[in-house]
């Protein structure tokens, strides 16, 4: 079966934004227009199409990336609607990884908002080409050009205004086009299209203005368009579009336009934009992964003649036809039934039904082209960040990098059929959600989940509850401290065991030290002559690996160290696997102990709006907590703060913030770093916690 379009007429973008900047509200108009959907759902109301999850309904906010299919001016446009609250941040960073362009959506009264930043340093990181749509244009205290200047300052962009407002707050009534040089108005009807008509008279000398300027600064970064410019050519609307699109793929410039998208305004001619300065698959570079066994690089364009090359983003488990695996296709072309190769793993698979999905609701297809986005029944070793290629031509692509859990709670099922149910529902979570980790204390005997936030708990934790229906006690939430050491030691193992026959032997000699943070930890085998053979340094790693799952002060998981296996001995008949992995323990807790552990606690960037009457008393606040303010700027009738906050100071943060400043004040808070924990704060938390056992 042939594909529908071509693959130039493919856009595959996602839209993203802060928390309640109107990203959803903005998708769903691009869905009703593009003839997606037959009625507008509405955030408010529980009623939009692409926050379908029960939890997303209720809270109003989105919690999964919904991937949706539209068409527009002959176009197919692939949409990933993704999460604005730093918990699900995991999200964005696994859409931002398989798409090709971006559209942020700012709230036109606030601005750059803290999450606005991490997702577009998200997408600089992915190289991910952006336009901007200034939401909310309408909302009382809406500047569209302040949020320009947010965009040059704070992210360090580079806005080009393509559009100007006509008027704003309740007298927002059009925009004018600068590159058609001609007036849109929007009536008020969502069935009435958007009315074209001359520049009103007293805009026309600040419309040339703006126009200007847009061609100066498109100049600057065009080399062609720079050429016209200074030879006195009139530029023509044709040629301006030319170079903005060039510009944008480039990421040297980002097109910046605006609307009020809850009243219909301004979405038609972001899909325009969409079409005519986004990239489509074959205008960003050829994929390039490794060959899976000689690690040889190999680049793959976007072409369905070359061989099949994917990437899985995101599992998910759907109650009517099970495991869904979405993937992005980069190149060559599949079929339904096809077998293919997860090179990751080195498994073969097999596609069942590939489906194109519209949030949670599906359609079968025959045939993925390169590309396309999709999903697919029947892969069942397949994961989040693997690769999948053709059999006789592997690739294997860079997999998603994801962020550490910060935040736990103990769960215990109340009967013995919800602990059966517990088990299996918390492995299909952290399948579909690699920022969800589960682990057994064995000294509790209960199970620990850890996530991004408490919003991140209370949502998987209503989902155990509500979805898969297991009835469970719940703890409240506690800070996933770790622990790492701070000098350097060199220290022995020595795991020496006689019993009836063979005994046990094994004698590792290491040398660990602490590594910067984020570092991770590291083993190096550096022994020479075989004093440790060969088939014994994974075992030593192994047991070193596990015994840095659990520190010395606490019990919790070591981080930021190296570990340098430097010399060993062995016995010809007694030594075995299970000795040396132990000796690898040993040796880790003794060199633990001597290397003045201490223990690290997550730290949280935040970032609180307050009115002025309450800025005295949520600072004194911030300071009783152990926070930092870092600087204060004022932003009209408020003041923006930035601190730095212990995570463990943050729980309840909500409630006492909103006491402070009779509910008017907000903030937003994100993981930033690991920092060392006071001695007085360490004591009290690791007063009665259990040190590891005994091997």
């Amino acid at each position: 079966m042939a594909r529908e379009q071509s693959i130039e007429q493919v856009r595959n973008i996602g839209i993203i934004a802060h928390i309640d900047a109107g990203k959803t509200t903005v998708t769903e108009r691009v869905l009703y227009y593009t003839g997606r959907t037959y009625k507008i759902g509405e955030v408010h109301e529980g009623t939009a199409v692409m926050d379908w999850m029960v939890q997303e309904r209720e809270r109003g906010i989105t919690i999964t990336a919904a991937a949706t299919s539209a068409e527009w001016a002959g176009h197919q446009i692939n949409i990933i609607d993704t999460p604005g609250h730093v918990d699900f941040t995991v999200e964005v960073e696994r859409s931002l990884r398989v798409l090709d362009g971006g559209v942020v959506v700012f709230d036109a009264v606030h601005g750059v908002e803290p999450q606005s930043e991490t997702v577009w340093r998200q997408a600089d990181r992915y190289k991910v080409p952006r336009i901007c749509f200034v939401n909310k244009m309408d909302r009382v205290g809406a500047d569209f050009w302040r949020t320009i200047d947010m965009i040059a300052e704070r992210l360090e962009g580079r806005p080009l205004a393509i559009q100007i407002p006509m008027g704003a707050e309740d007298k927002f009534e059009g925009v004018i086009d600068l590159i058609e040089e001609q007036a849109w108005t929007f009536p008020p009807g969502q069935e009435e299209d958007p009315v074209s008509s001359p520049i009103p008279a007293e805009l026309v000398e600040e419309a040339a203005k703006q126009r200007e300027l847009l061609i100066e600064k498109t100049a600057e970064v065009d080399d062609q368009l720079m050429i016209s410019y200074v030879e006195g050519h009139e530029v023509t609307t044709v040629e301006l579009k030319k170079a903005l699109r060039r510009a944008t793929l480039a990421s040297l410039a980002t097109p910046v336009m605006c609307g009020a998208a809850l009243r219909n305004k301004g979405v038609r001619p972001l899909l325009d934009a969409v079409i005519d300065y986004l990239p489509s698959p074959i205008d960003v570079p050829a994929i390039v992964g490794n060959h899976p066994k000689s690690g040889d690089l190999v680049e793959r364009t976007a072409s369905d003649d070359e061989p099949f090359a994917a990437l899985a983003f995101k599992i998910v488990s759907d109650p009517y036809v099970g495991r869904l695996a979405y993937f992005r296709v980069y190149s060559g072309h599949v079929s339904e039934g096809d077998a293919i190769l997860n090179t990751t793993h080195g498994e073969k698979e097999r596609f069942g039904r590939l489906l194109r999905m519209h949030a949670n609701s599906r359609e079968d297809i025959t045939d993925v082209y390169a590309g396309d986005i999709a999903a697919a029944i029947g892969l069942k070793k397949t994961f989040t960040g693997d690769t999948l290629s053709a059999i006789d031509e592997p690739i294997l692509l860079e997999s998603i990098k994801f962020p550490e859990p910060v935040v736990s709670r103990a769960i215990e099922p109340k009967t013995k059929e919800d602990q059966d149910r517990l088990g299996e529902s918390l492995r299909r979570l952290s399948e579909e959600d690699p920022t969800f980790v589960t682990r057994y204390d064995d000294e509790t005997g209960q199970t620990i989940i850890s996530g991004m936030g408490e919003l991140h708990l209370e949502v998987i934790t209503d989902r155990l509850l509500r979805e898969f229906r297991v009835d469970a006690n719940v703890g409240q939430p506690e800070v996933a401290y770790k622990e790492t050491i701070t000098t350097e030691v060199a220290t022995e193992g020595r795991f020496v065991r006689q019993t009836g026959g063979h005994g046990q032997f094994a004698v590792v000699k290491i040398e660990v030290r602490p590594l910067g943070r984020g570092a991770g930890i590291e083993f190096t085998d550096k022994t020479r002559g075989g004093s440790v053979p060969k088939e014994f340094i994974k075992p030593v790693e192994t047991g070193v690996r596990q015994a840095l799952q659990t520190g010395v002060l606490g019990g919790y998981t070591v981080i930021d160290v190296s570990v340098e296996l430097v010399d060993g001995q062995f016995h010809a008949v007694d030594s075995s696997e299970v000795a040396f992995r132990n000796a690898g323990v040993l040796a880790i807790r003794s060199a633990l102990n001597r290397a003045n552990p201490i223990l690290l606690e997550p730290v949280m960037s935040l970032e609180i709006s307050a009115p002025d009457e309450s800025f005295g008393d949520v600072l004194g606040d911030i300071n009783s907590r152990r926070g930092q303010v870092n600087g204060v700027e004022p932003r009209g009738k408020l003041q923006i703060i930035k601190a730095l906050l212990p995570l463990a100071e943050s729980f309840g943060y909500t409630t006492d913030l909103r006491s402070l400043s009779q509910g008017r004040a907000s903030f937003s808070m994100e993981f930033d770093h690991y920092a060392q924990v006071p001695k007085q704060v360490t004591e009290k938390v690791t007063i009665g916690r259990v040190a590891p056992a005994e091997v």
